[in-house]
């Protein structure tokens, strides 16, 4: 084999052990729940409804997660119909399809992720909601990127209706 074919066949070869996945999540907010976000509970008169703690961010990371391991959706892995996981943590949801994807060989190698909510303010919170994803994650606060835009009134969420996350994770052959 020519060296040239050499070199493109072994970078082919590395980078078929890498895995891209995609998530996104929206609920609605509601008087009368807390509001989490990256495992970070912010102050703020309403809350996001849904079956767990409805954090929107985590389940987005989740469904990219399990997006890039070619498994079912977060709905599939973790049912609304299942009172044991009412008011769970999303965090724990994390945990859980980490380890899948460790046992499957695959490590963290960058989250990119976007918060669009026009209320409240999330700014003061993201370096705390990327220590938190981070460690459920179990990977490096540095390979976790956490945004926040606003819709500027525009949609559902500009009008301060919900909440929308979007992820999207790399995942690489873990360091033995």
């Amino acid at each position: 084999m020519d060296e040239s074919r050499r070199k493109r066949t072994a970078r082919g070869t590395a980078a078929a052990g890498l895995r891209v996945g995609c998530g996104a999540d929206v609920h609605p907010l509601a008087p009368g729940r807390r509001l989490v976000l990256g495992g970070v509970e912010i102050p703020h008169e309403r809350g996001l409804c849904g079956h767990s703690d409805a954090d929107v961010l985590a389940h987005a990371i989740c469904d990219a997660l399990l997006g890039a391991l070619g498994l079912p959706d977060m709905g599939v892995r973790f049912p609304d119909t299942d009172e044991r996981l009412r008011g769970r943590s999303s965090l724990l949801f994390l945990e859980e399809v980490m380890a899948d994807a460790r046992a499957r060989g695959f490590e963290i190698l960058n989250v990119d992720s976007v918060v669009l909510a026009d209320v409240p303010r999330l700014q003061p919170h993201l370096q705390a909601m990327r220590q938190h994803l981070a460690s459920a994650l179990g990977c490096p606060g540095d390979r976790v990127g956490v945004k926040a835009k606003r819709c500027e009134g525009l949609g559902a969420v500009g009008r301060r209706e919900g909440i929308m996350a979007q992820a999207i994770v790399l995942l690489g052959p873990a360091a033995r």
